[in-house]
Order: C-alpha cells, then structure tokens, then sequence
C-alpha cells in the first residue's frame, strides 16, 4: 500500500504531498461505474474533461496487478489559461486531476487537495480560486459518495 501511495503522489504531481494534503473518497461502486459517474459528476460543475489517462502500463511492471487505475484531468479551458498567463509557476498542477482506483470492490478517489496550492502561493486572488476548487471537488466526491 506504501508503494501504491508513492506512486500516486508522483502522479498528482507533488512531492511533497502526504496525506492531509490529499482529498480522498471511497466509493463503494465497482470501478466501470464509478468512472462514468466521476465523469457526469465533473462535468455537471462546468469543467471539461481534457483526458482519461491509463496508467495501469506503468503500474503493471511495478508489480501492481490490476488495469483498473485512471488519471482524469479536467479543467475550464479559459480558466486554465488566464491562470497559466497570470501565474506561471501554477503550470505544474494544471489541469486538476483525479486519480481513479479499484480496490476490491470498491473505488478509490484521490487528488492534491487545493488547500496544498493555498499553502505554496499566497496570492489573495488564487486563495479564492483554491477555495472554489475546494469546494468543486469535495461537492463531486459527495455525489459519488451518494450515488446508488
């Protein structure tokens, strides 16, 4: 679990993060389902999906047994770039994303929490934006928390 830990972190694109810098949800769906609803869940909130990553290749030769891990990136385009422009040194983190991934039956939710960004910049302006995106991805964890 250790390693599976390390390598997730490595994929949020931090390392630095432990595990009160992570915003985590258990789902208690099986992995196709909670996928599709991850999905609606994003959208619904006004972002774009840019990708869905597979990175269960890398994983595989790291001894993990399983295809079921996803990366899924998503964003507003316009917000991406204005923030991009204005603060350059934000590049590295984004888009958003969300690593998706199946453990036993259930499915495991895992992202950067932006309370993390709020620490390393202290731009009032990006305070707000950190806090909305908070607030974005705890409402979408919530919904899949619910979901039947």
């Amino acid at each position: 679990m250790r390693r599976l830990l390390a390598t997730l972190l490595l994929l949020i694109g931090s390392a630095h993060a432990v595990a009160d810098e992570l915003l985590l949800a258990r789902i208690s769906r099986p992995f196709p389902e909670t996928m599709s609803s991850l999905q609606g869940a994003i959208q619904a909130r006004g972002y774009v999906i840019s990708r869905v990553q597979r990175v269960d290749i890398g994983l595989t030769s790291s001894g993990f047994q399983t295809a079921e891990y996803r990366l899924v990136f998503f964003g507003r385009a316009e917000e991406i770039r204005s923030l991009a422009a204005a603060h350059p040194e934000l590049i590295p983190y984004l888009p958003l994303n969300i690593v998706v991934l199946a453990e036993g039956d259930d499915t495991l939710l895992v992202t950067l929490h932006p309370r993390t960004l709020g620490e390393l910049f202290a731009d009032p302006e990006l305070q707000t934006q950190f806090a909305r995106w908070e607030q974005d991805i705890q409402a979408i964890f919530a919904e899949l928390r619910r979901s039947p």
